[in-house]
């Protein structure tokens, strides 16, 4: 089973920093691609960012390029977003993703962790 946990999300001003970081499970984490997606209120939930399997190659929304950046470690089946000089527009939810098979057998599965709020607002 596909496991997905974030944390670091919390309350900042605008201008500040916030490091959210998601612990995978249940597939093998160095093979597959990871995503940031966020949900604010009333909207529909979009991609923030990706990274590739070892972290080649990286993607950003234009709206947070220059200021996040996606990375990972697969030692520690960890994948993190540093979100720097945040605005009141960053504010939502942010869910960690993945589109992986689970135990790495079969059809993959579109699988997200929980969701950690995030809001910046003075």
């Amino acid at each position: 089973q596909v496991q997905l946990v974030e944390s670091g999300g919390g309350l900042v001003q605008p201008g500040g920093s916030l490091n959210l970081s998601c612990a995978a499970s249940g597939f093998t984490f160095s093979r597959y691609a990871m995503n940031w997606y966020r949900q604010a209120p009333g909207k529909e939930r979009g991609l923030v960012a990706r990274i590739t399997s070892i972290g080649v190659s990286t993607y950003y929304a234009d709206s947070v390029k220059g200021r996040f950046i996606i990375s990972r470690d697969n030692a520690k089946n960890t994948v993190y977003l540093q979100m720097n000089s945040l605005k009141p527009e960053d504010t939502a939810v942010y869910y960690c993703h993945a589109n992986v098979p689970p135990g790495d057998y079969g059809p993959r599965v579109s699988s997200w962790g929980q969701g950690t709020q995030v809001t910046v607002s003075s």
